[in-house]
This record gives C-alpha cells, structure tokens and sequence, in this order.
C-alpha cells in the first residue's frame, strides 16, 4: 500500500472499544491468508480508506474492515481465521 500512512492496531481501539466489550487490542487474532497469530494490538492499521483496514503485520492480507456511519457500523472480519480472548477481559 505504497503511500498510505499506516498505524498499529492500537489506534483504533477506540472504534473496536465502541463495538466489542472486552480490551480487542490484547486479543490473539489469526491470520485466514497465512496462519500468523499475535495481538490485534500489532496488526497494520490503514485509515486513509472510508473506513479501518486491518492488515495482517506478518503477509499484509486484510483481516478487518471497519466503516462507521451515523446511524450503523459495517464489521468485516473475514480475513480473520480465528479471534481469542481472555475471560479475564470479558464483561461480568
């Protein structure tokens, strides 16, 4: 993505802490491309899109796609293979 302006997965903690319950920064996702896991707090962040798309650090494939509007928010996680989280993390 040559000339976008690329941030962690951190900067959009924000936008997911809106959407999920649970901290998603410390979340292990895995790769759907190529089988890499570590925190969502790692991955490639693009925001020069419409929305937020999260890339895998490891191969660049796009795991998420973030769009908000003002009255829905539009997820994609079909790169995602697999999201883990702490109970610890999680809501009573």
């Amino acid at each position: 993505m040559a000339g976008a302006t690329r941030l962690d997965g951190n900067a959009v903690a924000g936008l997911l802490g809106e959407i999920f319950a649970a901290e998603m920064t410390l979340a292990q996702g895995t790769c759907g491309s190529c089988g890499s896991t570590g925190p969502m707090g790692e991955v490639h962040l693009y925001m020069d899109a419409p929305g937020a798309v999260l890339r895998c650090s490891s191969c660049e494939q796009v795991l998420m796609t973030v769009v908000r509007g003002p009255e829905h928010v539009w997820l994609n996680v079909a790169g995602l293979r697999l999201v883990r989280l702490a109970t610890s993390g999680l809501p009573h």
